[in-house]
């Protein structure tokens, strides 16, 4: 077993030589899988029939992961049909049993979380402390999920008669083949949670992650499998648009989980229903602002501010790309923050230093550079502004250094669009009614983020911003850092169309539906 350190979204400054040292020693496990070949899983067998796609770093372009076999459009039939026999038989097998194995897997999970940090750095440019917490994440939600069914017996619950001979209860049981396409930016977690929600509900699953990502995805189901899931309980798809398409059309899918962008989320969302509404949990991404008020600490602001929109190099959904600040601290603040992103190191996602690694692909790097081009045109460049790739002892991969513009109109593209890099705009504004309306318009809801020490100024904020996801006074991350039972993670509008929240109270329950019984005796 592993030495395990738990490491959250709140306490990334966890920072010991223990820590280090074991991570390290994850590492040289990492990578000593690389170049291995990933295959599907279906019904617990290997399947190699399709073509190949290589992962290579990232970080380091000249490293290849691996090599993964795309699911083929038998193989996803197939996966459909096996997932199919094992449902009925998984959804009768008794829930705490079912509570049982995945309590396992989260186990397995946390045991092996250095080696599986260590890859997903290598993988998607993690930084070693972030890398732990999505890894440590995705246990907790599996737990957290576990604990809901527990503590809800199994969402079994007697209901009220209208005559003595009867009995009247209200079930939730789960639907069938449940789906899950997840994303590279969370490997772990965005495709355990979902999972582990479904399976512990009694639905079989089909995971299908982003090819950047697959490696870290198959590591997963390996935890799944050694934890003892039956075979067919849980299929392993990877692959690119093809076999998310092909699961998004498959009748034999019941339900659906996907974490992505809004305009792909969209699409699934019009195209899922068959002949009747199917369950679909959609997260959609956001563009979310930072309020900070002339009431607030500076410091504090700027601290949260920093956190939020470079952490994984603004490639998280919750990652802080706009901040509104009240036109009499604008000058200050912006100082602050841009002093701040200076200071941020840029390197090797597994070097101890580093806190940017690198974008995930030379189309982010397009992104930025296109966005920088545009506020160097019609505002200010303060802070960053260069794409870093071949720079000083940097391996050669998509590094960008952190950077924050300002002087652009508040109804400029940088404010609208979801960028996914790191890049912040700053813009004034004198009154908190213009901040919050300039806050909420927008398409999508997922977090905010604000500054003061005026109660007042707080209670407005928290009544009048729209989005699913708030934070106040927060230095770990103005609009970032939700963990399973702590802060429910889900959004609002166009970044979430379930309206229940990842790691919250109501979260598994999506993936059941009621059956009310009466027995009269």
């Amino acid at each position: 077993m592993s030495t395990h350190f738990r490491v959250t979204y709140a306490t990334l400054s966890a920072d010991n030589e223990e820590l280090h040292a074991a991570y390290e020693s994850g590492l040289r496990l990492a990578r000593s899988w690389l170049g291995a070949t990933v295959p599907a899983y279906i019904d617990g067998q290997p399947r190699d029939g399709g073509k190949l796609f290589t992962v290579t770093s990232p970080g380091d372009l000249s490293l290849t992961l691996c090599q993964v076999h795309s699911s083929t459009a038998d193989d996803v039939e197939d996966a459909v049909r096996a997932a199919a026999r094992a449902a009925r038989r998984w959804a009768r097998t008794p829930w705490p049993e079912r509570v049982a194995v995945l309590r396992a897997a989260a186990d397995l999970i946390s045991e092996r979380s250095n080696e599986l940090a260590a890859l997903m750095s290598l993988e998607v440019g993690k930084n070693r402390l972030e890398a732990l917490g999505d890894v440590e994440e995705a246990a907790d939600l599996i737990r957290y999920y576990c604990q809901q069914v527990t503590d809800h017996d199994g969402f079994t619950a007697p209901m009220g008669t209208l005559n003595p001979r009867e009995k009247n209860t209200s079930v939730l049981r789960p639907y069938g083949v449940w789906a899950v396409i997840s994303p590279f930016n969370f490997p772990m977690a965005l495709a355990a949670g979902p999972a582990g929600a479904a399976l512990v509900a009694g639905n079989t699953v089909i995971l299908k992650p982003s090819p950047q990502g697959s490696f870290t995805a198959a590591k997963l189901y390996e935890c799944f499998r050694d934890a003892g899931l039956p075979a067919g309980v849980f299929q392993f798809l990877p692959g690119g648009d093809e076999a998310g398409a092909a699961l998004v059309a498959h009748p034999g899918v019941n339900g659906l989980t996907f974490t992505g962008s809004y305009a792909v989320g969209m699409s699934i969302y019009r195209q899922f229903a068959g002949p009747y509404p199917k369950p679909l949990v959609c997260e959609m991404g956001g563009k979310n602002p930072a309020i900070v008020s002339g009431r607030a600490d500076l410091d504090m602001a700027a601290a949260g501010v920093a956190r939020s929109a470079f952490g994984l190099s603004g490639q998280k959904c919750s990652a802080c790309s706009r901040a509104y600040v009240q036109r009499d601290v604008l000058a200050d603040f912006t100082a602050k923050l841009a002093e701040r992103a200076g200071a941020l190191a840029v390197g090797d996602p597994t070097s101890r230093d580093a806190y940017l690694g690198p974008v995930i692909d030379a189309a982010a790097v397009a992104r930025f550079e296109r966005a920088v081009a545009h506020a160097r045109a019609h505002g200010e460049v303060v802070a960053g502004g260069t794409v870093l790739r071949g720079v000083g002892a940097l391996p050669d991969g998509y590094y960008l250094a952190p950077t924050v513009v300002t002087g652009l109109p508040a109804d400029d593209w940088i404010f609208r669009d979801e960028l996914f890099v790191p890049l912040v705009a700053v813009a004034p504004y004198d009154t908190l009614d213009e901040a919050l309306r300039l806050a909420n318009d927008t398409d999508l809801g997922l977090t905010a983020g604000f500054f003061s020490a005026d109660p007042a100024e707080v209670a407005e904020f928290l009544e009048e911003i729209e989005a699913g996801v708030v934070y106040v006074n927060r230095p770990a991350g103005a609009t970032t850092g939700a963990w399973p039972g702590v802060q429910p993670f889900g959004g609002w509008k166009g970044s979430g169309g379930a309206g229940k929240a990842g790691g919250g109270l109501y979260y598994v329950q999506q993936y059941l539906r009621e059956q009310s019984r009466t027995v009269v005796s």
